[in-house]
């Protein structure tokens, strides 16, 4: 019987296996997915969670392959409006490593226990020994400790229908990894026609992500090759792009009995402004040195300060997000200049420092403890 068990083997659910490992606690991982995809979506990691990593050696191996941005710009209009200085942060590590999912994955996976692939869990029950998780091949596993790590789809596991209230935006994004020039500079460009944003990625490829209404996008390829030339004057082919949505929930708890929620399956921000992943990254690199503790005596002495941190860390993080999302919409003349100018004012000196910190997580909870 392991100790723990971790359902999903995402970064979040494999950074907390190899975190767990290194500590001695017999862990297991279940996923229902067969392959475990290439992933597109989280490519940045930021300074709180890459220090954290460095209990389980994954910090090492994500430098390795990560292009590191140092510096951002917020650009308007072809003029820069703010420049962010992550190199200039009191951090262990200055920078966000930029990397493809992909290869986060296979860092984790390297360092995690071997996953036990198209194992889907269909019901938790505690009892006086532990946890009897159900599967859908009509097996057991029994467990001391539960961890869904699963993503949205897993929150049927712990929370009640309705429990975690949804918000879902309006807004459509188009976005897509291509060959580009740019440098490790990432820019954020605030134009009248929506944001376009562009992050590096190793070898020369940027992810490219454009604000694309409310609509369905029938081409997004042709709309995200026409939105890029037509709001930051560059043209690039665009092959495999995707469409997607955003949505906002925070869980109102994150542990019942001998269950623990990380991750989106507690709480989702919109990915503009690159903080989900590392929000689900520190919910389990937090949580992982409270768990040999409890399951090997049954001390639960900082369970209830760690919950109440990670909630407070979420909120937080989801407020930053949604205001990242109302800043990204297309905007008339006036309201485009009025909020550049505003943007000008409010991102320099001291302002421009807090938000820095903002977007690299600094303000995070967890952040003290790096």
């Amino acid at each position: 019987m392991p100790e723990v068990l971790v359902v999903g083997a995402g970064p979040v659910g494999l950074a907390l296996g190899a975190d767990l490992r290194t500590r001695g606690i017999d862990v297991e991982i279940v996923e229902r997915r067969v392959d475990p995809g290439a992933g597109t979506r989280a490519i940045g990691i930021h300074s709180p969670a890459l220090s954290l990593l460095e209990g389980s050696g994954a910090t090492d191996g994500i430098r390795q392959r990560a292009v590191r941005i140092a510096r951002g710009e917020a650009r308007a209009d072809g003029r820069l409006l703010a420049e962010i200085r992550f190199d200039r942060l009191r951090a262990r590590h200055p920078y966000v490593a930029a990397l493809p999912q992909s290869d986060t994955i296979a860092v984790l996976s390297s360092l995690a226990p071997p996953v036990r692939r198209g194992v889907t869990v269909t019901g938790l029950h505690e009892d006086a020994s532990g946890v009897r998780v159900r599967l859908d091949d009509g097996g057991e596993i029994r467990t001391g400790v539960v961890v869904v790590a699963s993503g949205w789809a897993g929150r049927d596991l712990v929370y009640r229908p309705g429990a975690v209230r949804t918000r879902h935006y309006p807004d459509r994004y188009v976005m897509a990894d291509v060959l580009a020039p740019g440098g490790p500079i990432a820019r954020v460009h605030l134009e009248r026609g929506g944001v376009v944003e562009s992050f590096p990625l190793p070898g020369g490829r940027r992810r490219l992500v454009a604000w694309a209404g409310h609509d369905e996008i029938p081409d997004a390829d042709a709309f995200l090759r026409g939105a890029v030339a037509a709001r930051v004057g560059i043209t690039v082919d665009i092959a495999g792009a995707s469409a997607f949505r955003v949505r906002r929930a925070v869980a109102p708890a994150l542990r019942r009995g001998r269950v623990v929620v990380v991750g989106d399956a507690a709480h989702e921000v919109s990915p503009i402004g690159g903080q989900g992943m590392n929000l689900g990254l520190l919910d389990a690199l937090t949580l992982s040195p409270l768990l040999g503790a409890w399951v090997r005596s049954g001390e639960v002495t900082g369970l209830a300060r760690w919950e109440r941190d990670r909630l407070a860390s979420a909120r937080h993080a989801a407020r930053l997000a949604a205001l990242n999302t109302v800043l990204g919409r297309a905007a008339g003349g006036a309201t485009h200049a009025v909020r550049c100018g505003a943007l000008r004012a409010g991102l320099r000196g001291a302002g421009g420092a807090a938000f820095t910190r903002a977007y690299a997580m600094r303000f995070d909870r967890a952040a003290a403890r790096t």
